[in-house]
C-alpha cells in the first residue's frame, strides 16, 4: 500500500518543484505526476492531447464525480540570485515549504493528489477525479480543452489555488484588451510626411480612465468593483530614428462575470469611439481581446484569447457550506467565506460551464508570484488532514438522480 502520510506528500511537492514547468513546458512535470498517480494505485490515469494529466478513483455511482484541480505550469521565477532560497531547490527550512510553485501551486496540486489516493482503497460514493492543466497562467486553455472534450464530467469541483484555509466561491475575471492606434510611419527627420501613431496616446490613455471611473462604477456585493488599468505600450516600428505607425496600447481589465472577450471589447471599442477626438482624421484606433499564439508541451499551436472568465457561486450554496463546516470540524476554526482577488481557471469550470466550483488550500496570497514564495508546513500539514473529509462531504451536495 502506498505511504499517503503528510511527509510523502510533501516530498512529492519537492519533486515538482525542482521541475521548471512555464506555460507550454509542462512536459516533464505532467510525466513525474502521471508516474505519480499510477504508482498511487488511481484506476484511471492518462494525459490528453494538451498536456493536462487527469486521474480518476472510481466510485459507487451514487454521486456525480467531485473533481480536484490545480495547474501545472508556474509563472517565471526572474532573476535566481534575489531569492533567498534558489526557486527550484525546494528548500524546507523554518516552518515553510520555498520556491516557485511551493503555494502557486505544486505544494496544493501534491496535497490534492495524495489526498484522492486516500479513496483508492475503498470505493467512494461517486468517483474523484484530479485535473492538473496546462496554460492556466495563460488565460486557461487547458482547462477549457479538458471541459469541452468531455472527459471528465464532475457535478463539483475544488480548485487548489491558495485561500489560507478559507472557503472560496469566485472571483473577477481578467479581460487583456489592446488599443491599436494606427497612423503613417515615417523617418524622424521629416515628421510632416508622418502620422505619429504617438499622437493619439494621450486620448486613449484619458479614454481608459474615464472609461473606469463611469463604466465601472457598479459594485457587487461579494466581488467588490471591476479594474482596468493600462499596463503597457509597445511602438511599431521600434527604432528610435523612425515615426512609429503602430502604438498598442494594452489595459488589465478585472471584469465582474457574464462578460466574453467579445463583450469586453465591444464596451471599450464602443466607449473610445464616443470620447476620443483625434486632431489628425489619418489616425484610426481599433480595440480587440489581445491574443497570443500559445503551444502545449504536446505540439499544439494556436492563437488564444487572453480572457479569463470571473465567476461567482452564492455564500449559501451547498457545497460552500459543507465545505465550511468540514473545515470548522477539523480545524477547530470557522473559515470565512469569501472571493479571491485573482483569477482562476474556476472561471471555465463555473463561469462557462456551470459546474458548482469552490476553493480550498493553505497558503496565502501574497506570496503568490513572488521571489518569496512559500508554503507553511503547518498550514499545508491541515489543510491534508481536511481534504478526504471535504471530499466525502461534497458527494453529498451532488447526489445522483
Amino acid at each position: 500500500m502506498a505511504d499517503l502520510s503528510f511527509g510523502a506528500a510533501l516530498g512529492f511537492a519537492r519533486d515538482l518543484i525542482r521541475i521548471p514547468s512555464p506555460p507550454g513546458g509542462e512536459g516533464e512535470v505532467g510525466e513525474r505526476l502521471l508516474l505519480e498517480l499510477n504508482r498511487l494505485g488511481f484506476d484511471r490515469a492518462w494525459r490528453d492531447e494538451v498536456g493536462n494529466v487527469i486521474g480518476v478513483v472510481e466510485g459507487r455511482g451514487e454521486a456525480k464525480p467531485v473533481m480536484l484541480s490545480c495547474h501545472l505550469d508556474i509563472v517565471d521565477p526572474g532573476d535566481p540570485t534575489a531569492w533567498e532560497h534558489a526557486p527550484y531547490a525546494a528548500d524546507v527550512t523554518d516552518g515553510f515549504l520555498h520556491g516557485r510553485g511551493a503555494m502557486d501551486i505544486k505544494g496544493p496540486l501534491a496535497l490534492q493528489t495524495y489526498a484522492a489516493a486516500h479513496f483508492v482503497a475503498e470505493r467512494p460514493a461517486g468517483d474523484v477525479i484530479v485535473a492538473h492543466t496546462v496554460l492556466e497562467e495563460r488565460g486557461g486553455w487547458g482547462m477549457e480543452y479538458l471541459l469541452e472534450s468531455d472527459a471528465v464530467s464532475p457535478g463539483v469541483a475544488i480548485v487548489g489555488e491558495s485561500t489560507h484555509g478559507d472557503v472560496t466561491i469566485g472571483h473577477r475575471g481578467r479581460a487583456e484588451i489592446v488599443v491599436s492606434i494606427h497612423g503613417l510611419a515615417g523617418h524622424a527627420s521629416a515628421p510632416d510626411r508622418a502620422v505619429n501613431a504617438l499622437d493619439g496616446l494621450p486620448a486613449v490613455l484619458d479614454a481608459v480612465r474615464a472609461f473606469a471611473a463611469e463604466r465601472l462604477a457598479e459594485e457587487d456585493p461579494v466581488l467588490g468593483r471591476a479594474s482596468v488599468v493600462a499596463t503597457q505600450v509597445e511602438v511599431s516600428p521600434a527604432s528610435r530614428n523612425v515615426i512609429p505607425d503602430l502604438v498598442r496600447v494594452y489595459l488589465d481589465w478585472r471584469v465582474l462575470p457574464g462578460h466574453t472577450p467579445d463583450t469586453a471589447a465591444g464596451a471599450v471599442r464602443d466607449f473610445l469611439a464616443e470620447r476620443v477626438h483625434l486632431d489628425d482624421e489619418r489616425l484610426r484606433i481599433d480595440v480587440d481581446c489581445a491574443t497570443e499564439l500559445q503551444h502545449t508541451c504536446t505540439g499544439r499551436e494556436a492563437a488564444r484569447r487572453l480572457f479569463t472568465p470571473g465567476f461567482l457561486v452564492p455564500r449559501d450554496h451547498p457545497a460552500a457550506v459543507a465545505a465550511a463546516d468540514v473545515i470548522a470540524h477539523v480545524t477547530g476554526h470557522t473559515p470565512d467565506i469569501r472571493p479571491w482577488t485573482f483569477a482562476t481557471d474556476g472561471g471555465h469550470i463555473c463561469g462557462v460551464h456551470g459546474i458548482p466550483t469552490i476553493g480550498y488550500a493553505p497558503g496565502e496570497e501574497r506570496y503568490a508570484h513572488t521571489n518569496t514564495e512559500r508554503l507553511s508546513l503547518a498550514a499545508a500539514e491541515e489543510a491534508y488532514s481536511v481534504y478526504p473529509q471535504l471530499i466525502n462531504a461534497l458527494f453529498s451536495v451532488v447526489p445522483v438522480g
